[in-house]
């Protein structure tokens, strides 16, 4: 146990970061070259530590196999998105910023992502089969999600948003608990694919994996990143505000934090011919921060008086429209190859784009 956590560097890292940054931050966040440093250090130390994240939540995927393994991998980046973007509207005070966030880990998951894990994975194997009911499943349950919480609240007269709020927690909490139980139990077989030999090797290695350790390591780290992201808040603001630089930016730092672990796991799974794992990382990513996220902001809201915007805007409605329209083609075959990663990838350009305009 000992020899294990002595190779746990990032951990290290992470906890000398927060020293140092606990004395000093006051002083680099009074200029402009302190911000970037301290912003650039933080952001640097987060990633590192999202990716002990990753390694330790595609061991456990390893030892308890699919969907639990990428089940376990999503709620990991969503607890740490969730932190992050509390942290963040707590000190920032912006009413946009877990819709802006929410909205780019979406286009950077499914777009970014899983258009990039395609891309990889169809150079090198041609063609990558998946099972085509796990794909259907999640954007039928993203169609609806999104467009009851992020595209309804636009119909909503002020005088009712508060109830309608309270209404989309509660049917989300529900939708999710549905969902997840026949992800897991009643239609498990969905999220799978059956190869038609078994890897022994592999089931030999599952046996040799403590569970304990590697859970209690992902706590660990998901907490680190947690004060982490509360120092990152600061320097960001600041930054942000001094270059004149939209706030939307800020939104994606959050999402490609959070999703880091995702997209390691999702680039080795492509590469490994696991394209069923990329679809359950992507697509399950999506959901579970529409269906997680959006029920936690908002009691995290209410209960700190802080005002949110769900709603998206005409030109966020119009790209993640064309992302779902273009996801439903793609992915009702069975199987992804380098066109249909390729097109997600520049939605993602286009997105990536239009947030300095």
């Amino acid at each position: 146990m000992i020899e294990r956590l002595k190779k746990e560097y990032a951990l290290f890292i992470s906890i000398i970061s927060l020293i140092i940054f606990e004395i000093y931050q006051h002083n680099l966040a009074n200029t402009l070259i302190g911000n970037l440093v301290g912003l650039s250090i933080i952001f640097g130390v987060i990633i590192y530590s999202a990716l002990s994240v990753a390694h330790h939540a595609e061991l456990l995927a390893e030892k308890f196999g699919e969907p639990y393994g990428t089940l376990i991998l999503t709620m990991s980046a969503v607890t740490v998105e969730v932190m992050i973007i509390s942290i963040m509207m707590l000190h920032a005070h912006n009413p946009y910023l877990a819709r802006d966030t929410i909205y780019s880990a979406i286009m950077l998951d499914i777009n970014g992502l899983l258009g990039l894990s395609a891309i990889i994975g169809g150079l090198k194997f041609g063609e990558q089969p998946y099972n085509i009911d796990s794909s259907n499943s999640y954007i039928s349950m993203l169609l609806v999600a999104i467009g009851l919480s992020m595209i309804l609240p636009r119909s909503i007269e002020p005088a009712y948003k508060d109830g309608f709020m309270w209404f989309i927690v509660v049917i989300f909490i529900l939708l999710y608990v549905v969902f997840t139980k026949i992800q897991l139990k009643d239609h498990r077989y969905f999220f799978e694919y059956k190869k038609e030999q078994k890897d022994e090797k592999r089931e030999h290695k599952n046996l040799n994996i403590n569970a304990p350790y590697h859970i209690i390591l992902l706590i660990v780290y998901i907490v680190a990143i947690g004060f982490l992201s509360e120092i990152l808040a600061l320097f960001m603001e600041n930054s942000l505000q001094s270059l004149g630089l939209p706030l939307a930016l800020g939104a994606l730092g959050v999402a490609v934090i959070s999703a880091s672990p995702e997209l390691i796991v999702a680039i080795r799974a492509s590469l490994d011919n696991r394209m069923q794992t990329v679809i359950n990382i992507a697509l399950g990513a999506s959901l579970a921060t529409v269906l997680l996220t959006i029920p936690a902001v908002i009691l995290i809201s209410k209960f700190s008086s802080l005002h949110i915007e769900l709603a998206l805007t005409e030109i966020q409605e119009l790209l993640l429209g064309l992302t779902l329209i273009v996801g439903i083609v793609n992915f009702n075959d069975g199987e992804t190859n380098v066109l249909e990663g390729f097109l997600h990838f520049i939605l993602f350009i286009v997105f990536a784009f239009m947030l300095f305009l």
